[in-house]
């Protein structure tokens, strides 16, 4: 009675039992970073004094911060570089793709585990991988023991029958899905495809529903590994590396969701959450300014292929800005040979770089108050670089077809895409390590690099102010915004802290240090969206002692305690309409309260029941100042 979930899980099962909600101690092949939050890993992996990693794998991208408008993206390029010489990593040069659909396309396979330091490392779960997201830090230690830890996730079955209508992308159903379940309905479990219709869909509209489990709060999505997988490993030369992986017939799961894909029709997510779903047919006629096709989420040959024929002969509308970024090097080198990038040129499209691009905020920002229809992950309000501006997420064809028409409508026809038999993959943009002998010793670090902020051992008792009282939904974009201007200082937090939860508020780093920092209250599924260790590591440069919500996002949860900060949950949520903004509160008793799980709050003269349900492990990392700290003194004690 074993899901693949439970397999994957069990073949990879050093410590622990298999039962949800116990944490779990797993064995990890393979590892991921990007720029973005690689510099942070690397600069944790030296302050552990590591001499070589133990995963079978492990890659670093350069795919996020890419535009260099001044030294401080290719300082940390050149950083990341040399820190993947150093420990023995393959590095993905600028230019090679985004590290999603490199690692897909050339590294991924099924059966492996794989922790990646961006919350869409799942799209590898499309291969048949248990692939997860996770703090920098996590991904750290894992490249350094070989291990990460993980509380066993409930499985929610998704049952697929039916096929998918021409015109229909597996984005169209990622987004059904969120509009039945919303962006915390995944939250705690691991969701499984099974079903007559999974053979009808491909391996990249699996990698893009996976993808973007990542947005229902799902600790990851995985589909099984058939024929299907087969025939996509052997086009890109790696048929070695399949494996069969299937659940047992009497496979029992926690929740079950039927889905016809002969039912799924073209739809959007309206702004500002990637679960405001509608069918486009529904929706009126949407004027669009700004076109955007791309992403982890939908840059796949195929994704691409299918864009140029409904772009073929067509003209982008005289309003509409059009900009396509391929996924990879080896798409962007196929598309250039087949004759599908002149194609989109002669349509009108602008041609992006193999990289996140506008879907990260580092560039292609749209102009005040426009609406943008993006074929990507998020659509959180701000993340685009325009706060004003309307972003709606669709599928690649009805992204381009609205860029013809000028308003969010669907093609009138799109037919079937055939694969070439062999993919060339644009491998010079990767750099193999060398034997351990020949590496270097040392790292190269540039001006903007700073040290990252390392708490301190718990402290008992505090007296804070409430320095932010937060609504439902909060996003580690709000916590540490994401855009052109600030990414180039991901390596340096005291000036990126200058801008924590600048969507909220425009004041929040003046009134942590005027009060000496304080506590930050939220509400239902705080610290959604991006796996960025930064949304923990801003409060804790600024003092923020503890997070008290309603519930907590997954990674986010984790990343606080690996920084030493309490993610702390009302026993009682009505709790939370009690507290004011700037009032001051009072918290004792804090280490017996942490290897109890009771916390007492008390607030204008009232005490507030609060509960941490941490592991021995979470529990150790927090009385000792986070998770650097923990490991280092294990390190130290052997």
């Amino acid at each position: 009675m074993t899901s693949i979930a439970y397999q994957l899980l069990e073949s990879h099962l050093l410590e622990g039992e298999l039962r949800a909600g116990e944490e779990i101690k797993l064995k990890i092949d393979q590892t991921l970073t990007q720029d973005s939050t690689g510099t942070m890993v690397y600069l944790q992996l030296e302050a552990m004094g590591i001499d070589d990693i133990q995963t079978e794998l492990s890659v670093a991208y350069i795919d996020h911060n890419m535009l260099q408008t001044g030294f401080e993206n290719p300082d940390d390029h050149e950083f990341i570089q040399s820190a993947a010489a150093k420990y023995g990593l393959v590095f993905s040069k600028p230019g090679g793709g985004i590290c999603h659909q490199v690692q897909l396309e050339q590294f991924a396979a099924p059966g492996k585990t794989l922790v990646g330091s961006d919350s869409h490392t799942p799209t590898a779960g499309g291969l048949g991988a248990l692939a997860i997201g996770a703090g920098g830090l996590d991904v750290a230690v894992a490249m350094a023991s070989g291990f990460y830890f993980l509380k066993v996730p409930k499985v929610l079955n998704v049952r697929l029958s039916g096929k998918l209508k021409p015109g229909v992308n597996g984005k169209d159903v990622i987004l059904a899905i969120l509009g039945k379940k919303t962006v915390k309905g995944g939250t705690g479990y691991i969701v499984e495809y099974s079903g007559d219709g999974v053979k009808n869909l491909s391996v990249t509209d699996r990698a893009t529903i996976c993808n973007m489990g990542a947005e229902l709060g799902a600790t990851t999505s995985v589909f099984p590994s058939d024929e299907v997988t087969r025939a996509f490993l052997k086009r890109h030369g790696r048929e070695e590396v399949y494996m069969p992986l299937a659940a047992t017939e009497d496979a029992v799961y926690d929740e079950v969701l039927e889905i016809n894909l002969s039912d799924i029709e073209p739809a959007v997510a309206k702004p500002h959450l990637p679960d405001q779903y509608e069918k486009v047919r529904d929706l009126g006629k949407v004027r669009v300014d700004q076109v955007a096709i791309g992403s982890c989420t939908n840059s796949s040959y195929t994704d691409m292929m299918k864009v140029a024929q409904i772009l073929k002969g067509k003209k982008v509308h005289e309003d509409v800005s059009l900009v396509i970024s391929p996924g990879s090097a080896t798409i962007l080198n196929a598309l250039s040979k087949n004759g599908a990038l002149a194609t989109m040129i002669e349509a009108g499209a602008r041609i992006l770089e193999s990289a996140c691009g506008p879907c990260i905020g580092m560039g292609q920002a749209p102009k005040s108050g426009a609406v943008s229809l993006r074929s990507f992950n998020r659509n959180f309000k701000g993340r685009s670089g325009t706060k004003d501006a309307k972003i709606y997420l669709a599928g690649p064809e009805t992204c381009a077809a609205s860029a013809i028409a000028g308003y969010i409508t669907v093609p009138d026809e799109v037919t079937a895409v055939e694969e070439p038999d062999h993919y060339d993959h644009a491998t010079n943009y990767l750099i193999y390590p060398k034997e351990k002998t020949e590496r270097p010793k040392d790292v190269k670090m540039g001006p903007n690099i700073k040290p990252f902020p390392i708490a301190h051992p718990l402290e008992d008792a505090f007296e804070k102010i409430i320095l932010l009282k937060a609504s439902d939904n909060v996003t580690t974009d709000d916590i540490c915004p994401s855009t052109a201007k600030l990414l180039p200082y991901r390596s340096n937090v005291p000036e990126l802290s200058k801008h924590a939860f600048s969507t909220l508020v425009d004041d929040f780093k003046a009134r942590a240090e005027e009060h000496g920092g304080g506590i930050v209250v939220g509400g239902d599924n705080y610290g959604q969206g991006s796996s960025r260790e930064h949304a923990a590591l801003l409060p804790l440069y600024l003092g923020v002692k503890a997070i008290v919500a309603k519930s907590f996002a997954r990674i986010h949860r984790s990343n606080l305690i690996n920084m030493g900060i309490l993610p702390l949950v009302f026993k009682n949520p009505s709790d939370y309409d009690k507290l004011v903004e700037g009032e001051s509160i009072a918290m004792k008793d804090l280490k017996a309260s942490v290897e109890s799980g009771e916390f007492i709050l008390t607030a204008g003269g009232s005490d507030m029941e609060l509960v941490g349900d941490f592991s021995e492990r979470e529990k150790a990392m927090l009385l000792e100042g986070g998770y650097l700290n923990y490991t280092k003194n294990r390190r130290a004690a052997k």
